[in-house]
This record gives structure tokens, C-alpha cells and sequence, in this order.
């Protein structure tokens, strides 16, 4: 039986944490945090929820998606990775971890813990509209960092007997994943040849030159955002990126450009357009200024199943955190792929 206790979200959100033991790059205890939503007014279980995974220098905030998914009949939860948000503990390096597979260990485990809460006896006369004798639905959804990892997991899965499919994972919605190194292309060759071989013996070292603040002013309510969230877990200029987890980072997209198979349909939301910025700048606020969405486009195929690419003009980094016209038309696009995601199950069952 999972405990929940109230979450600092407050009223309808709760959370539980996920012992992960010793950490494997030498940082005392570690855990992850499951947060959930429940509003009041739910109709109980419907065998479908949300399973979300944030990026980097990144947690779980954004109470208005759980609330729009809720709207369309998921339960919502959300992890907070190790290191990260609400599972950071004192004395540990933010964000930290030198092989993206390390968190293959706290996704299973959510994804186990969100599949026992929904396929648990509902409180009321809801019907699960498809699988009923199987696993609850569980849609994926991740943004930046969290959408290159999420699809390592999966490939992983899709090679066990039943696939990703057959442990009810229905699909996949990546928000501006991260597939690839933006900036000049001899960071793709030379800079990655040199964070590979400094991140195996200095791995902590903090790489030159990050920590531009342009993006974090641009949706903090203390800069020029109206999104209110906890500067310690999120901070404005990010935290600093360190060779030993770029090295990761680079690995993991060495793997996707090889190709992968996630074996379910994914839709993938994108800013229409780049623009990166060191100091803040009006433009920053209706384009990505963290990744180069040319990059996402590129490599989109390399998930290996049915794809739907959509560019959102005027959207952020973070699409869900775009301003009022984009963030409507995320929205909309998400649910007409919602609708079709359903009308695909039901025509192959």
C-alpha cells in the first residue's frame, strides 16, 4: 500500500517517496518523488492516467497540464527524479548522474506504483473504456531532458515479450525533447570527443560557460514570467552542467540517432522557431531558447513507430509554459491527438 501525504502544491495534490538505496555515483541515500492530483470532484478511477517527467533544472509545477489532463478523464502523476525537485537532499549535486539508464530504476517503479492505483477497484460506476482485463492505460508524457529519456526506457521494454504495449503504456506526448547538442557543429564532434574523456575522470567538473538566465527571466513571475515556482529547485540560470552528465546526455543520443523502437505512437511538440539569447530578450518569450527545434525535427523518426510532429508558433522551451495563444493551440493539438490515439486503440482491439 503507497502512503501519500500532502504535497506543496497543495489542495488536491499529494505525494509519496520512492527509496531508490545508495547512489551508484557516490552521493549518500537517494529518492524519488511521486506526486499525484486529485481534485476533489473526481470521478474516480478510469483506468487511464498521466505519467510525466520533467527536464533539467526542472520539477513538477505546472498544476494547470495535470488539471487539463484531468479534464479529459486521466488520473495525473508526476516524478521528481533523483536529485532533482522534491527528491534533492542536502550535499547532493543537483540533476547529478553520469549514466541516464540509473533512472530506468525510479521510472519503473512510478510507473508500477501509477498502474496499482488505477487498475485498483474503482469507487464508483466508471467503466474502463478499453483493456479491462489488462493493465490500466498509462499515457507518457516528458519534456526536454525527460524526453530523451523516457524513449532509452522504452526501447528497453519493447525488447521484453509484450512490448510497451503489452504493459499498457498506450503512447507518448515529448514536449521540445532533447535529442541532440545545439550550438556549433564541433560540439557535436570535437566538444563531445573532449566531454567524453574529461567526463570519466572529472566528471563533476562544471563546463565553462553555462548558466545564462535569459529563459528562466522569461517565465519566472519575479522576471518577466507569470510562473510561479521554487527558485532553489529551478533556478533562473539553471544549474551547472557538469562533464560527467553531459557525457551521459551525449551517450543517450548517440543511442537515439541509431534508432530506436518505443512501440507505441508519439507526438512531439516544438517551439515554430529557435532563438537563444544570453541576456533576456522580448524574443525569448515566443521561440525555444534553450534547444534547436531543427534538431527535434531531425531526429523525430528516430523513435521507431508512428510519429506526429507539431511546431507551435509562439511557444517556449517549455511549450506548457508558453503564453496564452500557443499554450490554447498545445492544447487543442494535444487532445485532437488524444482523440485519435483512442479511435487507433479501439480499431486495433
Amino acid at each position: 500500500m503507497t502512503t501519500w501525504v500532502p504535497d506543496v502544491l497543495g489542495d488536491g495534490y499529494q505525494q509519496t517517496t520512492i527509496p531508490l538505496g545508495p547512489d551508484p555515483d557516490g552521493e549518500g541515500e537517494i529518492r524519488a518523488t511521486l506526486v499525484r492530483f486529485q481534485p476533489q470532484k473526481s470521478a474516480g478511477h478510469t483506468g487511464r492516467a498521466v505519467l510525466y517527467v520533467h527536464g533539467y533544472t526542472d520539477y513538477f509545477f505546472q498544476k494547470h497540464l495535470a488539471e487539463h489532463f484531468a479534464a479529459q478523464g486521466y488520473a495525473f502523476f508526476a516524478l521528481d527524479l533523483r536529485k532533482c525537485g522534491r527528491s534533492l537532499t542536502p550535499g547532493q549535486t543537483p540533476h547529478f548522474v553520469t549514466d541516464l539508464s540509473l533512472y530506468e530504476i525510479e521510472l519503473q517503479r512510478a510507473f508500477d506504483i501509477v498502474q496499482e492505483e488505477i487498475t485498483a477497484e474503482s469507487t464508483t460506476e466508471v467503466t474502463r473504456p478499453f483493456h479491462s482485463a489488462g493493465p490500466g492505460e498509462v499515457l507518457l508524457v516528458a519534456h526536454s531532458t525527460g524526453g530523451l529519456v523516457l524513449p532509452l526506457w522504452l526501447d528497453k521494454l519493447q525488447r521484453q515479450p509484450g512490448g510497451t504495449a503489452g504493459l499498457g503504456i498506450t503512447g507518448v506526448i515529448l514536449n521540445s525533447p532533447w535529442f541532440d547538442l545545439q550550438g556549433p557543429s564541433y560540439r557535436r564532434s570535437v566538444g563531445t570527443a573532449a566531454v567524453d574523456a574529461i567526463g570519466r575522470f572529472a566528471a563533476k567538473n562544471v563546463i565553462p560557460g553555462t548558466g545564462e538566465d535569459a529563459y528562466g527571466v522569461s517565465l519566472h513571475v519575479g522576471g518577466n514570467g507569470i510562473w510561479n515556482y521554487n527558485l532553489d529547485w529551478k533556478p533562473l540560470d539553471g544549474f551547472p552542467v557538469r562533464f560527467g552528465w553531459l557525457r551521459a546526455i551525449r551517450r543517450g543520443h548517440a543511442r537515439l540517432h541509431r534508432g530506436l523502437d518505443i512501440g507505441v505512437p508519439a507526438l512531439i511538440l516544438r517551439s515554430k522557431k529557435t532563438y537563444f539569447a544570453p541576456r533576456y530578450d522580448p524574443r525569448v518569450d515566443t521561440a525555444d531558447a534553450v534547444l534547436d527545434v531543427r534538431q527535434i525535427a531531425r531526429w523525430a523518426g528516430c523513435l521507431g513507430d508512428r510519429t506526429t510532429i507539431v511546431p507551435i508558433d509562439g511557444a517556449r522551451h517549455d511549450v506548457f509554459l508558453s503564453s496564452d495563444k500557443p499554450l490554447a493551440v498545445a492544447f487543442h493539438e494535444v487532445d485532437l491527438w488524444l482523440d485519435w490515439l483512442h479511435g487507433h486503440q479501439e480499431a486495433n482491439t
